[in-house]
């Protein structure tokens, strides 16, 4: 009796045991891969670009990509994927290996409209990424040509009431974020204008400095330049406050009150990227971004450093879907 007592009461004790092993074990691997999952990054990186080289997405994402670059000492392309509106481009980059070696420079054009645009699109907006860090935020610009007759936005407003239909602007393509921010404006300030879609912003400024079309909207980044080289006249930013960069440029707030709408960008990994990888890849855009030299380069770029924490990012992101919804339906696209 006591041989079984005793073989019975050893018997849970090695089960204990064994368990207890077999969690320790299992705590252990939990931690190596975490540390493994954090140590990013092992090699190059890829930011994908739906949009061309030059646009305002294309210098932010190159500017911070080359201080993470330089702050981890691995390679970090900005890959530009063009085509259908930023689908390819985005379409890509959600059907990259979620292991953080491929993310998403993301805008209000793929992530916040073409989920309205289009009734089918190959990727989900909020299924098929993981928010990461929202890095910049930056108004558009409503510019002319110098040669232009009207030298404010008051004058070109009653330049287009004065001859509806007859005017047009250029965007960088039907329902980009420059085409849809100024069917808002369209619609608020009562115009009668024609839209003409360009393939990209280049070419849509071009348009407008040639005389082809009276206006043009396009990110502040990429016509900062020629704002300050005296190539184009700015009559508007289309955000709610004066930028920092051009305070003498009035608002759109100003001539229509309340009006609001500014771009960003917004990195992204595929879904199923690691949370730790995730949160690594956050932390390195927040060191980035508080470099001085950064946020003195973004300011002279016409952009507001922003950062903010991937669940930051996610409440961001569906408030700018819900945002953008409204300029779909007015535009008809």
């Amino acid at each position: 009796m006591h041989t079984t007592r005793t073989q019975w009461g050893m018997a849970p004790t090695l089960n204990r045991l064994a368990k207890a092993t077999s969690g320790l074990a299992f705590v252990g691997l939990a931690l190596m891969a975490q540390a493994q999952s954090t140590d990013w990054p092992t090699r190059p990186v890829v930011l994908i670009n739906p949009f061309s080289a030059g646009s305002s997405v294309d210098v932010v994402g190159r500017l911070i990509a080359q201080k993470i670059a330089a702050n981890t000492g691995q390679g970090i392309t900005v890959d530009n994927k063009t085509g259908a509106s930023g689908n390819i481009g985005t379409d890509f980059a959600a059907r990259a290996k979620p292991d953080g070696y491929t993310l998403l420079l993301g805008s209000p054009g793929t992530m916040a409209i073409n989920p309205w645009l289009f009734k089918k699109l190959p990727y989900v907006a909020l299924k098929d990424f993981v928010p990461i860090s929202v890095l910049v935020s930056f108004p558009q610009v409503v510019t002319t040509s110098p040669k232009q007759p009207f030298k404010n936005f008051n004058e070109f407003v009653t330049a287009v009431k004065a001859q509806p239909d007859k005017m047009a602007y250029s965007s960088s393509g039907q329902g980009s974020t420059s085409h849809l921010v100024m069917e808002l404006i369209r619609a608020d300030a009562g115009l009668k204008i024609t839209h003409v879609s360009y393939r990209g912003d280049s070419l849509a400024t071009q348009a407008m400095m040639a005389g082809d079309v009276q206006v043009t909207v396009g990110g502040l980044p990429s016509m900062s330049p020629l704002i300050r080289g005296g190539n184009v006249r700015p009559l508007a930013v289309t955000s709610n406050k004066r930028s920092p960069q051009f305070p003498d440029l009035p608002s759109m707030a100003e001539f229509i009150p309340g009006f609001d709408a500014t771009a960003w960008v917004l990195l992204m990994a595929p879904v199923g990227t690691p949370a730790a990888v995730v949160q690594r890849i956050s932390a390195e855009v927040a060191k980035a971004l508080a470099d001085p030299q950064v946020r003195q380069q973004l300011d002279a770029q016409g952009v507001t450093p922003v950062g903010s924490t991937p669940a930051e990012s996610a409440v961001f992101h569906r408030k700018e879907l819900d945002k953008f919804k409204r300029a779909v339906e007015i535009s008809g696209a």
